[in-house]
């Protein structure tokens, strides 16, 4: 899982400094840079994230099996898996946008993919808070859901400021 999550977190910085290379730049220097954030993505896809997303969803499966699927009748793990359906969505869109990138299209803007970045670090916080309080992650739902839309507007906030200052 720590894999994965290295592989995802990294995966969108490398988005980010591409997109800054192909909307910033020019000529040779803008060319260099694309082929080298193409490669360096490809790289990063396909050798750790890609495979490191196979084992956990493999190991995943087997420990439900394992406990002969018992673990689908708990709310939490509902909850969890959930939080594993938009992962694997942002996985997609992550997807997506490299095969974008690599083609020349930008989309979004640095801001936004930066924003963007931050979805993998609240939907970790989800799973694993989920997995840790398991019923209370329930029991309280209002004050967990609470939590994170506060935790998601200040990481918002926070890449508004750092991005405001970073254009003065």
């Amino acid at each position: 899982m720590v894999s994965y999550f290295a592989g995802i977190f990294y995966i969108v910085r490398l988005l980010i400094y591409h997109t800054e290379a192909l909307q910033g730049k020019e000529g040779i220097e803008k060319d260099v840079l694309h082929k080298q954030y193409s490669f360096m993505e490809e790289r990063l896809w396909n050798i750790i994230t890609v495979p490191a997303l196979v084992i956990v969803l493999l190991s995943g499966i087997y420990m439900l099996w394992a406990f002969q699927w018992a673990y689908l009748s708990l709310g939490w793990m509902h909850i969890k898996l959930l939080g594993i359906g938009l992962l694997l969505a942002y996985h997609y869109w992550s997807w997506r946008t490299i095969k974008e990138l690599q083609s020349g299209i930008t989309r979004y803007s640095s801001v936004r993919l930066r924003m963007a970045n931050e979805v993998a670090t609240l939907l970790l916080f989800a799973i694993v808070f989920a997995v840790i309080l398991k019923d209370l992650f329930l029991q309280y739902w209002w004050a967990t859901l609470l939590s994170f839309v506060a935790m998601g507007a200040l990481i918002m906030g926070v890449v508004k400021i750092v991005n405001k200052k970073k254009d003065n």
